[in-house]
């Protein structure tokens, strides 16, 4: 999916300055590049344009997870050069540069993920900055894509798990994990910028300073280890709600559920758990102690009775048996996870799991997606009903006429479910109001806010 450039950074008066319009794919892993490379670029003096027409320049930040996102990519790719001629392209597909120039030959340069520096020679080459310093200023957090009160923090790049589903490795190499000093810096700073909840990512956040073996750095007058465990705490300490993504059910996440309780960190794991027949997670070359798995989760959510439990998974992985699927809706049954996502697989070029057993007709694939999503919504709407009657605290992400749209903090944005919040005062983006929870549906709550 496109990220559109909010046109809160939109300079009026462009003449003064060259255009880059840009064009940003893909997951918030690849958003956090993307607002790296536009405030970069800011604070060169270049302006962002809502268009690509007329703009000097568009880039391209593309994904190549999925080969259905590369023909995303190739197709967002096209319609820059059509539009404007002159593209730049980056991303996980730049990792591959060949499949882009047998597409699109024209594109005037193309890097690979994480290349912000060759991004900036391909455009000062296309066109020479004009930096202003009175002019040109930028906010000491960067420039964000995401709205004002929330922001994406990644704390590592690339990944040292071989999936047989996944070339994320591949594209984006191993593990290489930030000082846990330049984190909580980014973090302070976005905010003191007015960031409400910091959104913590990375591929494998929970594997957090294995390659740097948990080293130390200065932060304040401490220092901080580059440890899961230790950053949380030290995110936590900033006084914004801190939620935690792309987790892997490590032993050593137990730690960190304390923190849940205790109200440090957001009570909010994201586990990309994929399956749950142990036969599908060997192949897939996951974790396949699912028994393990389900005693933890109880003992998680009795340690954190709040807790709620995000999670993906594949249906029709090669050689996926209705044995093994059954498996799966046996764990979703027993499980009972909160938030649920199931994607059908896709085969993915240069995949091993493409060659690891006979391909699931697309038929079966559809009819267990269904059964999959017939299952998770009467589970989600089990767990969601023992909300009517409480109080939430409530981040506010748009507002209407008569009812705003807020989360809890069971609810990252724009994959979990959402809260309609009736209310006696106009309420603003960004705030947090405490809401009565009135009726709940399968995914979402609805409720009146009752305090501010």
């Amino acid at each position: 999916m496109a990220n559109a450039v909010p046109t809160d950074l939109l300079t009026p008066d462009a003449g003064i300055a060259p255009r880059v319009s840009f064009v940003s794919l893909g997951c918030p892993k690849a958003l956090v590049d993307s607002e790296r490379i536009v405030t970069r670029l800011r604070a060169e003096g270049y302006e962002l344009s809502r268009q690509h027409e007329g703009a000097d320049l568009v880039i391209v930040n593309t994904c190549g997870f999925l080969d259905s996102a590369k023909a995303e990519s190739l197709a967002a790719i096209g319609d820059a050069l059509k539009e404007n001629g002159k593209v730049i392209v980056t991303g996980c597909m730049g990792a591959e540069p060949e499949q882009i120039r047998d597409v699109h030959p024209g594109v005037l340069a193309i890097t690979g993920p994480q290349q912000y520096e060759s991004v900036l020679e391909a455009v000062h080459s296309a066109v020479p900055p004009r930096h202003d310093p009175f002019l040109d200023l930028v906010p000491p957090q960067g420039v964000k894509l995401t709205p004002r009160h929330y922001a994406y923090l990644k704390i590592s790049e690339g990944c040292n798990n071989r999936c047989t589903f996944c070339i994320i490795p591949k594209l984006r190499g191993d593990l290489v994990s930030r000082p846990a000093a330049d984190v909580l810096r980014e973090a302070e700073r976005l905010v003191a910028a007015g960031v409400k909840e910091l959104l913590v990512i990375s591929q494998d956040t929970s594997a957090y300073g294995v390659d740097v073996k948990y080293a130390e750095s200065q932060w304040k007058d401490r220092t901080v280890r580059a440890r899961f465990l230790d950053l949380s705490r030290e995110l936590g300490s900033l006084g914004a709600w801190v939620r935690l993504h792309y987790v892997y059910p490590y032993p050593h996440v137990d730690e960190v559920i304390g923190l849940m309780a205790d109200g440090v960190v957001l009570p909010y794991l994201d586990i990309p758990f994929q399956h749950a027949s142990p036969s599908v997670l060997k192949r897939m070359k996951r974790p396949a102690a699912q028994e393990k798995t389900l005693a933890r989760i109880k003992a998680w959510r009795e340690a954190c009775p709040d807790l709620t439990l995000r999670s993906t998974f594949i249906v029709g992985f090669p050689g996926e048996t209705e044995a093994e699927f059954e498996e799966l809706i046996a764990f979703l049954d027993e499980a009972e996870l909160d938030r649920v996502g199931c994607f059908k697989y896709e085969p993915v070029t240069g995949a091993p799991a493409n060659d690891l057993g006979a391909a699931v007709p697309d038929e079966v694939k559809q009819e267990r997606w269904d059964r999959f999503m017939q299952t998770q919504q009467r589970i989600s709407a089990r767990r969601l009903k023992r909300k009517v009657g409480t109080r939430q605290q409530v981040i506010i992400d748009s507002v209407g006429p008569t009812v705003a749209i807020g989360r809890s903090k069971a609810d990252a944005p724009e994959i979990d479910g959402v809260v309609h919040v009736a209310s006696r005062r106009p309420l603003r983006v960004g705030e947090i109001a405490t809401v009565k929870i009135e009726r709940a549906d399968a995914y979402d709550l609805h409720g009146t806010a009752v305090g501010f």
